[in-house]
Parts: structure tokens; C-alpha cells; sequence
């Protein structure tokens, strides 16, 4: 039992440890350097396309339908190897490693090496990510129809040396094309269209407004890549490596168009 003058010392103590409570309770918390909103992670968002021209329309659905008709021929070929893509070479590249299969190792390096330096050059030509008028595109395209056109020469020969060229041409368009207001616009592999495609349709389900324009844009380069996988395995069996004449024509008008079109830009400005 505590006497009088320890219970009064005990209340004492209580009541202020009550107000350093309280005191610590009620003081201001000290501002935060940055505001909440950033500590928080950016939302996987790019901005609207407000307007899509009609030359990024058919350039991204030709070009796609090119890469379709180009990797079908890889396919369909002799050695039975993508071009347009790397994911599988470069998986049976460490397969191969690991088998001690020497020569299927350095036929699958030759493909992937082709494929980067074609992007090397594209670099090198174009030497921006974004499409822009005024590039050197029908450059690009000029150099991927020739070597088209020299592909069909080895293939027709059985030559492996043929299929490097394919994917060098496939690293060539890949990397001229990059973005477009914020939209990654690639067109000889589908892995990273379906991507885009499928996060744009998880935020409209999250509700999300919905970018119409590059929706469509994605379903275009999807739709040309099969419309021209469909096509060259229609064609193959009857013309078999001469199917590559069908995109290197593409390519060719379309480097000409372009530089025409460039041309009455210039003149306009």
C-alpha cells in the first residue's frame, strides 16, 4: 500500500507522462521533403494519340506484312530458322552452347550478329528512334531490297549464307521504326505489340479513357504480320525463295515513295 506522499508522487508522474502524450501527440509533424505523389511508382501510361497520319498507318501495316512474308520463307527454308525475331535463336543459342554443338552454334551467332548489324546500319542512317519526314528511311529501304534481292540469289543456290542476309534486312526495318508519339511501333516480332496491346486493354478494364488510335495501331501491325505469314505460305510452295521478290518489291516502291513524298514536302515548305 503506498501512504499519502507516495500516492501524490505517483499522481504526479502520471499526469505528466499524460502531457508529454499529449505534447508529442499534438506537435506538427515535420514536412516531407517531396510530396506523396512522388514516392509513388509512374503509371504505365504514354500519352494520347490525338491524330495518327495515313502514311504511319500504311507503312506500319506494309511493313509488318513484309516481316510476316520474309520470316515464313525463314521457316519454310531449308535450315527452318526465324528471321525476323531472336527470341528462339538466341534460346538455341545457349542449347547449342551447352550440347557442344559447334556448328549449330555458329550458324544461330551468324543470324543474331546479321540482325544487329542491320539495326547498326538503320541506326547509323536514320539516327533518331522517333518517325519523323526528312529521314533517311528510303535509304533504309533501298539497302533492305537489295538485300532481298541478293538473299534469293544464295537461297536458290542452297547457301546458308542467304538467311543472315534476311536478317539483317529484318534488322534493318526493325530499328527504323521506333515510336510514334509515345507508341512503340515494331514490325518484324509481335511479342511487344501483343504487350502494348494487352496493358492498354487491362487499364481500359480498369478504367481507363481508352487511346482508340493506338489500339488500332497495334491491331494493324498485328494484322499485317499474319496477312503476310498467310501470304507467303500461300506462295511458297510454287515459288519457293522467288516468294522474296513479292516484299523486296514492296520495299523498293516504298523507299520510292517516300523519297517522293519527301521531295514535294520540301518543295511545299
Amino acid at each position: 500500500m503506498y501512504g499519502s506522499t507516495e500516492l501524490a508522487e505517483v499522481r504526479e508522474r502520471g499526469k505528466e507522462g499524460v502531457g508529454r502524450t499529449r505534447r508529442r501527440i499534438g506537435a506538427p509533424q515535420l514536412p516531407l521533403l517531396h510530396p506523396p505523389s512522388a514516392y509513388r511508382l509512374p503509371a504505365y501510361n504514354a500519352p494520347v494519340i490525338s491524330k495518327l497520319p495515313r502514311w504511319v498507318w500504311l507503312g506500319a501495316w506494309l511493313l509488318s506484312f513484309v516481316a510476316g512474308m520474309v520470316n515464313v520463307v525463314g521457316l519454310l527454308g531449308f535450315e527452318h530458322d526465324p528471321v525476323s525475331h531472336l527470341t528462339g535463336s538466341f534460346t538455341r543459342l545457349g542449347i547449342s552452347a551447352m550440347h557442344g554443338d559447334i556448328a549449330t552454334l555458329w550458324t544461330l551467332a551468324l543470324l543474331i550478329g546479321a540482325f544487329l548489324i542491320g539495326a547498326i546500319l538503320s541506326g547509323c542512317l536514320i539516327q533518331t528512334s522517333a518517325l519523323q519526314i526528312g529521314r533517311h528511311y528510303g535509304t533504309v529501304l533501298l539497302l533492305e531490297t537489295f538485300l532481298l534481292m541478293a538473299a534469293i540469289s544464295f537461297l536458290q543456290h542452297h547457301s546458308r549464307v542467304g538467311f543472315p542476309l534476311l536478317c539483317m534486312a529484318c534488322g534493318l526495318q526493325n530499328a527504323m521504326a521506333s515510336t510514334y508519339s509515345g507508341a512503340i511501333v515494331r514490325t518484324t516480332h509481335m511479342t511487344g505489340v501483343f504487350t502494348d496491346f494487352g496493358v492498354l486493354l487491362g487499364q481500359m478494364l480498369r478504367g481507363s479513357p481508352a487511346d482508340w488510335r493506338r489500339i488500332c495501331l497495334f491491331g494493324s501491325i498485328l494484322g499485317g504480320f499474319l496477312c503476310g505469314g498467310a501470304m507467303g505460305a500461300v506462295i511458297f510452295p510454287h515459288l519457293a525463295y522467288k516468294t522474296l521478290l513479292v516484299p523486296a518489291a514492296l520495299t523498293g516502291i516504298m523507299a520510292l515513295g517516300y523519297v517522293l513524298f519527301d521531295m514535294s514536302k520540301r518543295q511545299s515548305s
